[in-house]
């Protein structure tokens, strides 16, 4: 299975501009129910990632004013990036290698097309586990 497979059905890609304040960015997250949105430019292209524990981490944890700071002060800008015809597997040794749980998906041009989370690939091999033990079961308990 490919990024595209998974994620062609989004209807909204998750981003926020450099510009907005870690406050705006935390109400954002909590908002959506997503723990990582990309960061565009003036221009929207993809120049970061922040995370709830960019927040906690970077913020709270240093008792920063979330009001006054940027986001392009606490995002990732070394980013690992996937493009839409990747495999899944592929997507999963990224994440271990880098030790994340995101992958930023690019299109053609540049153009960021969304995220591709851990637990978007966990979803996909749970249900093919599933699906395997179904044959399994029928195969060796047919029904008559």
């Amino acid at each position: 299975m490919r990024v595209l497979d998974l994620v062609k059905s989004r209807q909204e890609i998750y981003s926020i501009q450099e510009d907005a304040t870690v406050h705006e960015t935390a109400r954002y997250l909590r908002d959506h129910h997503v723990r990582s949105v990309g960061v565009l430019d003036a221009a929207g292209r993809l120049v970061g990632v922040v995370s709830q524990s960019d927040v906690s981490d970077k913020v709270a944890a240093e008792n920063k004013c979330p009001a006054w700071m940027r986001v392009s002060e606490i995002m990732s800008r070394d980013l690992v990036v996937v493009r839409p015809e990747f495999q899944l597997d592929e997507c999963l040794r990224l994440m271990e290698k880098h030790d994340i749980f995101h992958l930023l998906i690019m299109g053609e041009s540049e153009k960021f097309l969304g995220m591709l989370s851990v637990a978007d690939l966990l979803q996909v091999i749970s249900s093919d586990h599933k699906a395997r033990a179904d044959m399994f079961e029928a195969f060796v308990f047919p029904q008559r």
